[in-house]
């Protein structure tokens, strides 16, 4: 059994994880769109770019990552991806606030859009290196169900916390109309990630087992490239995953972006309005996690799991469209949480049960590839979100300077009902597909601990 302690430790993966995704989805759009001035077309396209550039690395980089790593002998393959993909992503993250002020948006938008695509592509570019190999780690160290759900647990008690301060901590250091302010946040986001990535690091560390296994994988040939692609998308299951994923992922991105907006636009609150309603989804996903679990252990099925949260966050996420005050955004994201923790609670075990009967069936541990192709569905939901929010907005008539109740009703439109349409989805898709029963997963786990891969 592994020790708790480097349970916790890895749990700080989804710290980190959280906590700069959601402070990417919370005010990278709302920063270049009514900070910088760039045209909310030219916003999404570039959020759209790198969307697609996001989707297509993560494959490759779980390729590239799964076959070999700098001082593979002595760290293993995952341990030196992770650690300096951490340090420089979070470097960064600060360049992305730090577009000269000089150039002026609306007159020449050009050198900014090209600003924006550079630094988050950038940015993407070195979080992929490190979070593929992070998620890679998780079915290879932690191989039993007891010592996956117990991870899972401790992780998402400490994801949560990670979610709830990239919401909380950036509007304490950014103040709306002071561009500057935003170049701050960015520095103290990054330094926390930094931090944190030294905590990371003893739960991350491979066992000499690992190292000994890979280093027998590796000296067979590896299959090309689009051959392992093909293979793993012809399993139903890991195919109705990733697509819940995406369905998922789009909903969170949308409602999380949504949140300064609606703080800004619907409620006229300062940015640490912003705080107590992050809050409030903090406090219901922390209180959700006790009741998933007991929920768990009579479904006795990660996948069905899955269903059941998605449903929730389906039904919680309505009745944001139609809140009057903070106080009621308040406690319709605690309901809200509800739901997000028991998605987060069982998202990396139903994971890891997908991924064992893909290793069951191709005899091979190729995780990078797989957690690689998880990332390219989950990748589009940054280019769903900027499509959505450019198309309600258009629709809607959204200007930052004047703000109407046609724009109003876009932004409580893509706080709600939209997102909740992408939870409903997700999860109906996920029944209809998923057929990966608890049978299922007890034979392959035996298969499992017979091939010891």
């Amino acid at each position: 059994m592994v020790k708790k302690g480097i349970m916790v430790s890895y749990g700080m993966g989804k710290f980190i994880a959280e906590f700069l995704t959601g402070a990417f989805g919370s005010i990278v759009f709302m920063f270049y769109e009514t900070e910088v001035g760039l045209a909310g077309a030219y916003a999404a396209l570039a959020t759209v770019i790198y969307s697609v550039w996001n989707a297509v690395n993560d494959p490759i980089i779980g390729y590239v990552t799964n076959k070999t790593a700098p001082l593979a002998k002595k760290f293993g393959r995952r341990f030196v991806w992770i650690m300096g993909g951490l340090v420089l992503c979070s470097l960064a993250f600060i360049m992305i606030f730090s577009v000269p002020t000089t150039w002026d948006a609306k007159k020449q938008p050009l050198p900014v859009f090209l600003w924006m695509v550079f630094t988050i592509c950038l940015y993407d570019g070195l979080y992929s290196l490190w979070e593929v190999n992070y998620q890679s780690l998780y079915p290879d160290k932690f191989r039993t169900d007891r010592e996956r759900t117990t991870t899972a647990a401790i992780g998402t008690g400490i994801g949560v916390l990670g979610i709830a301060g990239g919401f909380i901590i950036p509007p304490l250091f950014f103040s709306y109309g002071v561009r500057a302010s935003y170049q701050v946040c960015a520095i103290v986001i990054a330094a926390i990630s930094i931090v944190c990535t030294f905590a990371l690091s003893f739960g991350v560390s491979e066992t000499k087992q690992m190292i000994e296994r890979f280093s027998d994988q590796h000296t067979k040939s590896t299959p090309p490239f689009f051959s392992q692609m093909r293979r793993a998308l012809k399993n139903r299951n890991l195919l109705a995953f990733v697509i819940l994923l995406f369905f998922y992922q789009s909903g969170c991105m949308l409602m999380t972006a949504s949140i300064n907006y609606v703080v800004k636009y619907v409620l006229g609150g300062k940015s640490t309005q912003a705080t107590p309603i992050f809050a409030g989804m903090l406090v219901g996903t922390l209180l959700s996690i006790l009741l998933w679990t007991r929920i768990a252990k009579k479904v006795k099925n990660n996948q069905r799991m899955l269903i059941l949260s998605s449903f929730a966050l389906a039904l919680f996420a309505l009745p944001l469209t139609f809140l009057p005050n903070t106080l009621s955004f308040i406690v319709g994201m605690t309901l809200w949480g509800l739901g997000f923790g028991g998605f987060w609670t069982f998202m990396s075990p139903a994971m890891a049960d997908v991924i064992d009967s893909l290793v069951v069936d191709q005899k091979r541990r190729d995780d990078g590839v797989v957690l690689g192709i998880r990332a390219f569905f989950m990748r589009f939901s940054y280019a769903s979100q900027a499509i959505v929010f450019f198309v309600v907005h258009k629709l809607t008539g959204f200007d930052d300077q004047v703000i109407t109740q046609s724009a109003k009703w876009g932004i409580r439109l893509h706080m709600g009902l939209i997102p909740a349409l992408f939870f409903l989805a997700g999860g109906l898709l996920f029944l209809r597909m998923n057929r990966l029963d608890s049978t299922q997963v007890g034979k392959n786990r035996l298969a499992l601990s017979q091939l010891d891969i």
